[in-house]
């Protein structure tokens, strides 16, 4: 007989031992989860009520208490993925949904319960040490396998359709699970119920009538999103005569390249080949830089977002468009998006959130909701309206891996097809 499945409140047991070490663990954790990797040791020690030096008898240094936190992740997961290959081979009277939704939600309480790594995994690359660069960039393989074949499982009870690509929905669903773990894609909810939620409009879609991509293509929304990205421009490029500019530039590669938290006005400086003062003189301080580098992605997206909501179209196509706007600034600016998670591990966040202005886009998909839920071109079971329009918003964004891998149209249609139409057969 198999394991019993994992459960959400399960996920993350590794933290409970009792242990003083596993007592730094738990502090840290907590700490760099809400301040970053800019955590100290000593504010670790502090926290956790010992010495420094005591804590040195449990870890040599933050990289091993970062290694650790690490490994408790990936250990969670692959745990969460051999008890799920083996609930498939046992016989239930679970519908084909409620195994995806166990899934999802063991997935979405594990990303809770390791809120540091995950962080760590999402958008940075925290140091040159290489076991924890490979820890920080390890894809997670065995839950992707897991998914998959529970997908699979779902397609031969003909609760799929037959032509859906399942290793690209199953990346999907998992990234999207882990997402569960920022508090602004979860906000009061617990995570067995953002999991739920996010897994439904995965599978079954937002839209009452499923729209055509012919249909959604002529919408006056997808031109006035188009049209915006069309107007774009690389902020690469910048003059290096317009010294602010290009140093903007350098600091925009160099956050995507290291990490925001560990990269200095030093670094940036020297890949500039311009003096420390000199930066200091142009761009002020680091949290001033990156505000600016991203006043000026929120610049992009805005216009593409308001755009959109002022076209003559209905909620589906407006939702629609904004997921185009979405899967281009991916496409583009994938080191603006990944410093942008950087900004979004705190709800409310300590320092205003440059350029994304996430209140408002969340009172906007309510609004678009609503106007959908009413008229009836939206059906949806939700247990809140805000809820709903922070899963939206997640959902709204497709993986960069998936953009990358499939290209920008490709993965409109799959984002249509998980936000919109839905992936279940809808004739069984």
């Amino acid at each position: 007989m198999g394991r019993r499945p994992v459960t959400p409140k399960q996920a993350g047991r590794a933290f409970d031992d009792g242990t003083r070490r596993t007592e730094i663990l738990q502090t840290a954790a907590l700490l760099i989860a809400t301040s970053g990797l800019r955590t100290s040791l000593q504010e670790i020690a502090d926290a956790a009520g010992i010495l420094p030096g005591s804590l040195y008898h449990h870890f040599e240094s933050k990289e091993a208490i970062l290694i650790e936190l690490l490994r408790l992740y990936h250990e969670d997961l692959d745990r969460i993925a051999a008890q799920a290959l083996d609930r498939l081979d046992e016989p239930t009277s679970q519908s084909a949904f409620d195994r995806i939704v166990d899934l999802g939600s063991a997935i979405g309480q594990c990303a809770v319960t390791h809120r540091a790594a995950l962080q760590m995994s999402f958008y940075e690359a925290p140091t040159s040490n290489p076991e924890l660069a490979e820890l920080a960039q390890r894809r997670p393989t065995a839950i992707l396998e897991a998914m998959v074949q529970t997908l699979r499982a779902a397609r031969w009870s003909g609760y799929l359709r037959a032509d859906v690509d399942l290793p690209v929905l199953a990346d999907r669903i998992v990234q999207t699970m882990l997402q569960v773990g920022l508090d602004v894609i979860r906000h009061t909810a617990g995570a067995d119920k953002a999991a739920t939620l996010l897994c439904r409009i995965l599978l079954e879609g937002l839209a009452s009538a499923p729209p055509a991509d012919e249909e959604l293509d002529r919408s006056a929304a997808f031109r006035a999103a188009d049209e915006a990205v069309r107007s774009w421009t690389d902020d690469s490029a910048a003059d290096p005569g317009d010294k602010a500019a290009y140093v903007r530039a350098v600091a925009r590669a160099e956050f995507g390249r290291k990490g925001y938290e560990v990269t200095t006005i030093r670094d940036i400086a020297a890949a500039a080949g311009l003096g420390t003062g000199t930066v200091y003189r142009l761009i002020g301080s680091k949290d001033q830089l990156l505000a600016s580098i991203m006043q000026s992605f929120g610049e992009k997206i805005a216009l593409g977002w308001t755009n959109v909501l002022r076209s003559d179209s209905s909620p589906v196509e407006k939702l629609d468009a904004i997921s185009w706007v979405h899967t281009n600034a991916l496409d583009r600016f994938g080191d603006e998006f990944r410093i942008q998670l950087a900004w979004m591990r705190q709800s409310p966040p300590d320092t205003p959130n440059p350029g994304w202005l996430f209140a408002k886009r969340v009172r906007q998909i309510r609004t678009l909701l609503g106007e959908g839920i009413k008229s009836g071109a939206i059906r949806i079971d939700s247990p809140s309206n805000e809820l709903l329009a922070r899963c939206v918003i997640g959902v709204s964004w497709f993986p960069e891996n998936l953009v990358h891998q499939l290209g920008t149209r490709r993965s409109l249609i799959f984002v249509r097809d998980t936000l919109l139409r839905g992936v279940i057969n809808r004739d069984s």
